[in-house]
């Protein structure tokens, strides 16, 4: 009964201690942390099943730390990822905005920067100046766009128009016997081009109303573009052949050759390139698609013997390395244009040239030294020909 009576008189100064510890917790622990932790212990008591004795509250408390430390570690949890949703969002902004913060840090410590940023935002008011973007949108980049998409647009008809009018010139030519060629214009499969036009469209497109046109998604579209126009730093030679080829409407298409019976317009052979097709092949569809050019472009007639219109034709060595036949096909043509040729050609050709040409500029040049012009008529170079071969003979 002694040891039992001692024993109870022990466990009674331990509560009396722990209840002194208690006391001084309550009057350590700061109010705002009290109005935290208190309600949590309270609520995490009612919630037992048995009620709080000294018998149980070793058990409470152990419950309530580990209760108290999942909290804890629940919120470290949350708090690493709002930190590191804040750190993506300032590096997305440092990204977005590369010379205003170019010395800011997308880390916690750079907090109180990236606020003094937004209170300066806020401060000018950026949301009342939407509408003045909006119109300045429509009314400069997003019209310049659309001005330009015209242009190239109305650049692509004329090609067209032009390639019809090249097809009625063709038409009228005997290519081979009993056919003629018709020029073939498809939509140009170069990667570039197809993406420049697909990135041109999506600038303009809208879904719902011409709202969505001026949007700032839009400017960012467009300021791509303008941007690889100006040339990139780092990519400027790169950018300005970029430009160069995509914005040069012939770029856009690929051109090849039917050739087709002049009864029935049915067609004999499909060329799409010149490769496969002898050397007189291709100077011979070369002389008859230039011819046809020549016609549209000084709007000449077949056949025609008289007109105002200009037809003076400069061909600089054009016959030099092409065989006899196609030079005196290509020649045929130009003279049913009649055409007023002045023909830069080395001398071995001349004998396929003189039946179309009425005088010979001759020019030598001997030893480097001074240049010589004699100029003769047909009938004289002819003669002087004639007693030039009749001297070898002899």
């Amino acid at each position: 009964m002694f040891l039992e009576q001692g024993g109870l008189k022990e466990r009674h100064e331990q509560h009396k201690t722990d209840l002194l510890d208690a006391e001084t917790l309550v009057l350590t622990v700061p109010d705002d942390e009290k109005e935290i932790l208190f309600p949590v212990i309270d609520a995490l008591r009612q919630s037992t099943d048995k009620p709080l004795t000294l018998a149980t509250i070793t058990k409470a408390e152990q419950a309530t730390r580990f209760q108290l430390q999942t909290k804890v570690d629940q919120g470290g949890k949350r708090s690493e990822t709002l930190s590191s949703r804040i750190t993506q969002q300032m590096e997305s902004f440092k990204n977005s905005f590369q010379a205003e913060t170019n010395e800011l840090d997308a880390s916690l410590d750079a907090m109180d920067e990236f606020e003094q940023i937004l209170t300066r935002l806020q401060g000018e008011d950026l949301p009342r100046h939407e509408k003045r973007f909006r119109q300045l949108l429509k009314e400069g980049t997003i019209k310049s766009v659309v001005l330009l998409q015209n242009q190239l647009g109305r650049e692509q008809e004329q090609i067209k128009e032009k390639i019809n009018k090249i097809n009625t010139s063709l038409r009228e030519i005997e290519y081979n016997p009993g056919t003629y060629i018709e020029l073939v214009m498809d939509r140009s499969q170069d990667a570039e081009i197809r993406d420049f036009q697909q990135d041109l469209k999506q600038c303009l497109a809208h879904t719902l109303d011409e709202e969505e046109l001026y949007t700032e998604e839009k400017f960012y579209q467009v300021k791509e573009i303008i941007d690889r126009f100006n040339g990139r730093d780092g990519f400027t030679d790169l950018d300005r052949r970029w430009t160069t080829k995509v914005t040069d409407v012939r770029n856009w298409f690929s051109f090849s050759g039917s050739e087709r019976w002049m009864e029935d317009d049915s067609e004999k052979e499909y060329y799409s390139d010149s490769s496969g097709k002898s050397g007189g092949q291709k100077e011979k569809l070369a002389y008859t698609i230039l011819a046809s050019a020549l016609a549209y472009q000084f709007g000449l007639e077949w056949g025609a013997t008289t007109s105002r219109s200009f037809r003076f034709v400069v061909i600089d060595e054009a016959f030099g390395k092409g065989s006899d036949e196609s030079t005196a096909y290509g020649l045929e043509l130009f003279k049913k244009l009649n055409l007023q040729l002045l023909i830069v050609t080395p001398l071995q050709k001349i004998h396929v040239i003189e039946d179309y040409i009425r005088s010979v500029h001759y020019v030598h040049n001997q030893e480097g030294a001074n240049s010589v012009l004699r100029n003769l008529t047909l009938e004289e170079y002819r003669a002087e020909k004639q007693k030039y071969q009749e001297g070898i003979s002899s």
